[in-house]
Order: structure tokens, then C-alpha cells, then sequence
């Protein structure tokens, strides 16, 4: 699962400024040959390190595709009302298809073998590279422009390092000793990249640009909500499986209403950017995720329609601000260095997912062993207090009457927890909305909205 996620971080940056070097066509076609081969060879791995070995070369596929399509947007769509309506697309199908993966993972697990979820990408792999060949323009290479290969060496390390500490801090049995060595490199890597986009001849990442407000507030929103999104999925998903004992799929289902919202919301408000200046329907985004995120923490307990509902005011809002923190960060984008532009944000989705995994993967077992930590005492069984999993195999040992002595405090435990979890991520949401409102503010003091 890590190899995946650890590769795209890492890669990014140096990808998007490689396909300002080489071309976003060619970039993007070159890495949907890489992730068709890599899903193929994958579902045939014959060891589980073969298997680690294609994620990563997945990973590396999708590094190479991923910042170019946004860059291919900004050169396809010169018109800013059909750019805002494709990034209004884009950004569903990311947020959708975020949300989707669960509900579509569960359904081909349910009648195929597991080599399905690797197989199923080849087909759509095919089918987009001969799309790409007739509707994809070729695009005018930047060679000129240096490519920093050292640079690109330096912040995957770090990027690496970071994802890969966040990722220990989220684990069960968390190694201390693994997590600040992760966090010192990711630092030390980091820092020297900083160093040298600073004082090097060929920056690969030019820091001016965070200085522009809307940019920023781009960014911003493309990570908090990331962090929202995957945290709150990470922890809900175990409340209906461990809590209220729904199977794979049916714990899919129950989330549809979100990606099914997101899906239909993108396109909407980059239509609506026609009408309403995108920084001001930026603010409104995040609003609506905050009330939706709220309405979520209030009545996800008090059956399906209350929690539908909230599910899809919560897939309308982060699938908008998505939608235009993504033309915010295009908008500022130099026409050189769209492709490093478009890895920072996808950057910002990536370490949001790990983030919001590590927050509410810290915050659900710390709540729940808290509360549960007197009970297991009491009834000297000390591994009770560490997941409510354990609690479930204790109880499958114990007479009726003891297990139920021990089950009942334990799913209260973990509801207490999920419930700490929600009210975290509103935090998360506010935060996120009072940070892009001042500099959606600072941006209009400097440039007055027409």
C-alpha cells in the first residue's frame, strides 16, 4: 500500500518540471504506458515483492501522467470560461473517483479474484492512450529550460521521508525510533532542496510564486480538503464495518452519496466561475464543506437519509473548492511552468491523503484506548484497550454474558472516538476557511474583483 503513494509524493515535483522540459503530451502518454504495464504486470505478480516492486513502478506511471493533465488543460481550453468548466470536470472526476474507489474496489472483490483491481486499469489505459493520440495536441517542449535532475533527486528523498513519517505516526503500533529518523531526513532533504532552488543557477521550483494569495489559497484548500476527505473516509469506513457490522461493500454503498455529489459538483461550479469571480466561489466552496462536514458530525448516528444528506453537502463542497482551488492555481501559473505548478498541487493532494490518514488514524485508537482502558482493566484483559477488533476476538472466547460485558463499553468507546474524529475534521474545514478567506482578501485589496 505505501510503495504507491511514497513513489507519486516523491516524484511529482521533478515529473511536472520534466514535462515543462519535454513536452505534456509526450509526459502524459509516456506515463499512461508505464501505469498500463505496470497494472498488467501487477495483477500477475508472483511474490508479494514483486507486487511492492509494480506499485512502485504504478506510482512512477502516475507521477509522469498526473501533473500533465492539468497543463494539457491549460493548453487545450484557451478560453476562460471552457478552461473553467474542464478544471470543473477534472477536479469531480478526481474527487469522485477518490471517493469511488471503495465502492468500486468492494464490488469486484465481491465476485472477482484480486487481480481484478489491478486488471481493470489496462482497458481504460488503452482505451485513453488512443483518445490522447487523436484529441491530445502536441505541445511545444521548453528544452531551454534546464532540467535540475539533482534537485528532482533531493525533494523526492525528502518527500519520501515526510509521507513515510506520517504514515508510521498513523500505525497501530507506531516505531518512534523510524518516525523521527523519516521526519529528521525529510528536513535535512528537504531543506537542502530549499537551499538550493534558492541559490541554484536552474531553480526547479520557483518560491515566488507562493507570494501571490490566490495561488496559495489554492494550494491550501487542495491540502486541507484532502486531509478532510481521506481522514474522514479512513475513520467512517471502520465505524460501519467494526461498529455496525456492514460488509466491504455495503460500507461502500453507504458512502456513494458523496462521490455521486462530487461527480455532479465539479462541472457545476466551473460552470458557475462564468458568473462569480472563482476567488469569491472559493470562499463559498469551503463554506459549504464546513456546513456539510458539520451537518456530518451532527446526524451521521441518526439513520440514512440525515446522513445521506450530509454526505452529499459535504461531496458538493469539497469537490468545489477542489474545482477552484485547481483553476486558482492555474490561473497564477506562469505558461513555462504549468507542469511544476500542477505537481505542487497534486503534491498538496498527496500529502493531504497521508495527513489526514495520520490525523485521524492517530486520533481514533488514542480516543478509543482512553475510554476503553478501565474496562479492560476491570476485567484484566489489557489488549481490549487496543482496538475494537481485539475486542471482537476476546468476545468470540468469553461467555455471553462477559462478552457482552466487554462489547457494549467497547463500541462506545469507538463512537466516541469517530465522534472526536468528525468534530476534528469541522476544525480541519474551519481552519481551512478562515485561511483562504484572508487571502482571498489580501488578493482583492491587491487586484479589486471586477
Amino acid at each position: 500500500m505505501n510503495a504507491y503513494s511514497l513513489v507519486v509524493a516523491g516524484l511529482l515535483l521533478g515529473m511536472g518540471s520534466l514535462g515543462d522540459h519535454v513536452g505534456y503530451r509526450r509526459m502524459f502518454m509516456s506515463g499512461l504506458v508505464v501505469f498500463g504495464l505496470a497494472s498488467l504486470w501487477a495483477a500477475f505478480s508472483p511474490s508479494s515483492l514483486v507486487l511492492i516492486i509494480t506499485r512502485a513502478a504504478l506510482g512512477l506511471g502516475a507521477a509522469m501522467m498526473m501533473p500533465a493533465t492539468l497543463a494539457i488543460i491549460r493548453e487545450v481550453f484557451t478560453d476562460d470560461k471552457e478552461r473553467s468548466l474542464a478544471i470543473g470536470v477534472w477536479a469531480s472526476i478526481a474527487v469522485g473517483g477518490a471517493a469511488m474507489g471503495p465502492v468500486v474496489g468492494g464490488i469486484l472483490l465481491e465476485y472477482f479474484w484480486w487481480d481484478s483491481v489491478f486488471l481493470i486499469n489496462v482497458p481504460i489505459v488503452v482505451l485513453t492512450l488512443i483518445a490522447s493520440l487523436w484529441v491530445v495536441p502536441k505541445s511545444t517542449p521548453t528544452p531551454t529550460k534546464k532540467w535540475d535532475g539533482y534537485s528532482s533527486l533531493l525533494v523526492m528523498v525528502g518527500l519520501i521521508a515526510a509521507v513515510s513519517a506520517l504514515k508510521e505516526a498513523a500505525s497501530p503500533n507506531t516505531s518512534w525510533t523510524y518516525f523521527w529518523g523519516s521526519l529528521g531526513l525529510a528536513v535535512l532533504f528537504l531543506g537542502w532542496f530549499t537551499h538550493r532552488q534558492l541559490h541554484g543557477p536552474y531553480p526547479m521550483l520557483n518560491f515566488a510564486i507562493f507570494k501571490k494569495p490566490l495561488f496559495s489559497a489554492g494550494v491550501i484548500t487542495a491540502f486541507l480538503s484532502t486531509v478532510t476527505l481521506s481522514g474522514v473516509e479512513f475513520a467512517f469506513t471502520q465505524q460501519l464495518q467494526l461498529v455496525l457490522e456492514h460488509s466491504p461493500i455495503d460500507a461502500a454503498l453507504v458512502l456513494l452519496p458523496l462521490p455521486v455529489a462530487a461527480l455532479l459538483a465539479g462541472p457545476l461550479s466551473g460552470y458557475m466561475m462564468r458568473y462569480l469571480p472563482y476567488q469569491r466561489l472559493l470562499v463559498l466552496a469551503l463554506l459549504l464543506s464546513l456546513v456539510g462536514m458539520l451537518c456530518f458530525a451532527l446526524l451521521h448516528d441518526l439513520g440514512a437519509w440525515p446522513r445521506a444528506g450530509s454526505l452529499i453537502l459535504l461531496g458538493c463542497g469539497l469537490s468545489a473548492a477542489m474545482t477552484t482551488a485547481s483553476y486558482s492555481v492555474l490561473e497564477q501559473a506562469p505558461v513555462n511552468q504549468v507542469g511544476m505548478v500542477g505537481s505542487l498541487e497534486e503534491i498538496s493532494y498527496e500529502l493531504g491523503g497521508a495527513m489526514g490518514v495520520a490525523i485521524m488514524g492517530s486520533v481514533l485508537p488514542a480516543i478509543y484506548s482512553a475510554q476503553m482502558l478501565a474496562t479492560a482493566n476491570a476485567m484484566n484483559l489489557p489488549s481490549a484497550a487496543d482496538s475494537l477488533d481485539e475486542v471482537r476476538y476476546l468476545v468470540s472466547t468469553l461467555p455471553a454474558e462477559s462478552g457482552q460485558h466487554l462489547l457494549q463499553p467497547a463500541l462506545e468507546a469507538f463512537d466516541q472516538a469517530f465522534t472526536t474524529v468528525s468534530w476534528s475534521a469541522v476544525g480541519i474545514m474551519l481552519v481551512a476557511l478562515l485561511i483562504v478567506w484572508v487571502l482571498v482578501l489580501r488578493a482583492e485589496r491587491q487586484c479589486p474583483a471586477p
